[in-house]
């Protein structure tokens, strides 16, 4: 390898596993999150029927305030969209007025000259 002198090992470089971000890790602790809170709720529950059912009720809760917020958003974007192509097509007819405004002026001095 060539980091590996021969030296001691003290003074070898360290290798550094991947650095990329822990996808395994984040789905193992949100894992491991729901089944400590499973087992809470079954030990305040008294059932595990019990402790899935609240797990349930507060998983379609959040659920549903996540597609709350994502259906406020898409229709926010479209009307935000809708009002900048409106603004472009307006500038649009404004800038090919001026653009025809400045030929003819262009066109008229051309021809008025001798």
């Amino acid at each position: 390898m060539a980091d590996d002198s021969g030296g001691p090992v003290w003074t070898r470089a360290k290798r550094h596993k991947g650095g990329g971000v822990p996808v395994v890790g984040l789905i193992v602790g949100a894992l491991a999150l729901l089944g400590a809170a499973t087992a809470g709720l079954a030990i305040k529950e008294r059932s595990f029927a019990g402790a899935g059912a609240t797990l349930d009720g507060a998983l379609a809760a959040v659920i549903d305030f996540g597609r709350g917020l994502v259906g406020q958003a898409g229709e926010e974007a479209t009307e935000a969209a809708d009002e900048t192509a409106q603004a472009a097509e307006a500038a649009a007819e404004k800038a090919a007025a001026a653009a025809s405004a400045g030929a003819e002026a262009a066109r008229d001095e051309l021809t008025t000259t001798p």
